[in-house]
């Protein structure tokens, strides 16, 4: 068997396998007749052909397997009308603690998360074979410790753990820091104050510059100089203590003259 045969045959397998195939698993194809560095560079030469195609042959924790290209799936995901399962945001806390700090036990999970960690979570990703018991911590109790499977890795399009992003502000991709303190958003009249008292120096500076003499709309007023204003001279008829009513060449009778009964009233006459 040439070259080329032998990677038609991987090629074939691959292709109708259910699930990835492991070196071994290829070996067993030519009676454990090729040694596995020439399985790999056989497999290598068969995925650098399938490059430039609609099916990509990718590299697993569990061996290799041809999926399609990612920009198909949009297209692909109209053909089987199948939403993808969709878990809570505490499942996804739960398992993306597990994958960076494995092996944890349930309490290293709640004090991270700060909250009780639900059996059921730990339930659900068990059933979906992402995470198992590895293990038992040797405390009080023993504890079990979880960690995530290769079934975990081969979901994810991994092929070791090495290979999962990076978290920014750790030290190495598979440690987790710390959890932080939380900081709740304040209630609305603390935050009504607080844009208040932000407000108050651009009120300050909005009128410190209305009233310099060089912003926009400032018109300086002249200063008013009151000035002394002579009273014209009394005239005798004008003065409130006399009636201007007698008659002429006569004195001026008093005003105080003709608030007396005896000058307002006329003597009584008797009738005849």
């Amino acid at each position: 068997m040439n070259t080329d045969e032998a990677k038609a045959v991987i090629e074939a397998a691959l292709l109708s396998a259910p699930q990835p195939l492991s070196i071994n698993d290829l070996r067993r194809l030519f009676d454990d007749s090729l040694a596995p560095d020439a399985i790999r560079a056989l497999v290598n030469d068969i995925g650098f052909v399938w490059q430039t195609r609609s099916l990509r042959l990718v590299e697993l924790a569990s061996g290799w397997r041809f999926q399609t290209a990612p920009e198909f799936a949009r297209f692909l995901d109209r053909l089987t009308g199948e939403k993808p399962p969709k878990y809570s945001r505490a499942v996804m806390e739960t398992l993306a603690i597990i994958a960076y700090r494995q092996p944890v036990t349930r309490g290293d999970i709640e004090e991270i998360r700060g909250v009780m960690v639900s059996p059921q979570i730990i339930r659900t990703l068990e059933e979906r074979g992402w995470i198992e018991v590895i293990g038992h911590k040797d405390s009080a109790g023993r504890p079990s410790l979880f960690g995530t499977t290769r079934r975990f890795l081969d979901d994810m399009g991994l092929g070791a753990l090495s290979q999962l992003p990076p978290l920014e502000g750790a030290g190495s991709p598979t440690e987790l820091p710390l959890q932080q303190a939380i900081e709740f958003e304040p209630p609305a009249e603390a935050a009504a104050a607080r844009e208040a008292e932000a407000a108050e120096p651009e009120v300050a500076a909005l009128s410190a510059d209305a009233s310099a003499p060089d912003a926009p709309g400032f018109v300086a007023s002249e200063p008013v100089v009151s000035e002394e204003v002579p009273l014209p001279e009394a005239d005798a008829s004008c003065n409130p203590e006399t009636d201007s009513s007698n008659p002429p060449g006569e004195p001026p009778q008093a005003v105080s003259d003709l608030r007396d009964p005896a000058a307002v009233s006329p003597e009584p006459r008797e009738l005849p």
